[in-house]
């Protein structure tokens, strides 16, 4: 079977040592509770559809993640799928490092096994069309191993952090879009995979922390909205290397759709092409203009 680990993170013999460097992110303050007490006008929130959240009962609590049909349309499908017939039901969490994730999605629980369902071709980035508003920061990163040392927008779609070629250049395609990816900061849930690109299946990890180094070599397709605080709660190790370990578990996954509307929760994100959004990123600004990096500002969200 082959192993399904996050390669790029993991397996310093096939990497160079920059990359190698951040093998261990340095561990993270507790991430708070998704919900908040953030108040604004009720035209300020929109409401996810149920058909979008996945809730995931673990032993530690619960954690809702909003799906993203529009940029990883193959992987959501795929969850989706998975959810409804209770393959997540007490899968571990077999691989969990502190300040960067939680990886569970194999029924084996050994790193190597997945579902009967068909490889995933990957979706690492996707194409933004001019209707996809996104909500930038002051704040351009330059990324030369990926876009050739161009100039790219940071910010925010819906409650997803992403970097965004500039929507000018959309001119310049053949299909008026422009290349944009989602970024891995803490709660953003992603695809594992072996070293085949194309080869996710069921693994999958939760951020604990951020970790660029992932961006554009990993399938993202949610993130969370509920719950975020569990994720640090998730025990740490790897199973298989100490006797005593004992992994954590998700006890029941389910879409929000497929289940009774007495266990739904009404969770309602911040729109962040509002104005309420707008003075929230202010709060963040410092004395000098200048935001914070995108993954240590939090999108609110509350939940009914």
């Amino acid at each position: 079977m082959i192993s399904r680990i996050l390669t790029v993170a993991l397996s310093c013999a096939a990497m160079a040592s920059s990359a190698c460097a951040q093998e261990a992110p340095k561990p993270v303050p507790p991430a708070s509770a998704a919900a908040t007490t953030f108040t604004a006008d009720d035209s300020a929130w929109r409401t996810v559809p149920q058909d979008r959240l996945m809730y995931i009962e673990t032993n530690q609590g619960k954690v809702v993640v909003e799906l993203f049909d529009e940029i990883a349309p193959r992987h959501t499908a795929q969850i989706k799928a998975l959810s409804k017939s209770g393959f997540y039901d007490f899968v571990t969490f077999h691989r969990v490092i502190d300040g960067f994730m939680n990886q569970t999605g194999d029924p084996t629980g050994t790193g190597t096994g997945d579902s009967d369902l068909p490889d995933i071709e990957a979706e690492f980035t996707f194409r933004r069309p001019a209707d996809m508003q996104i909500t930038l920061l002051d704040k351009r990163l330059i990324d030369q191993e990926n876009s050739n040392g161009g100039t790219i927008d940071v910010g925010f779609y819906k409650g997803l952090p992403v970097a965004t070629q500039p929507a000018m250049q959309a001119s310049l395609t053949k299909d008026g879009k422009v290349k944009a990816w989602g970024l891995h900061c803490s709660g953003v849930t992603s695809m594992a995979r072996s070293g085949n690109p194309n080869s996710g299946n069921s693994q999958f990890f939760l951020m604990r922390g951020p970790a660029n180094f992932l961006d554009q070599k990993y399938s993202i397709w949610g993130n969370t909205v509920y719950g975020k605080d569990v994720l640090t709660k998730i025990k740490v190790g790897t199973k298989g290397e100490t006797m005593d370990f004992v992994p954590d578990q998700m006890t029941k996954v389910r879409m929000g759709s497929d289940m009774p509307s007495s266990e739904r929760l009404n969770i309602q994100v911040l729109k962040t092409d509002s104005a309420a959004f707008k003075s929230h990123l202010n709060s963040f600004k410092s004395p000098d203009g200048q935001y914070p990096d995108i993954c240590d500002i939090d999108v609110p969200v509350r939940a009914q």
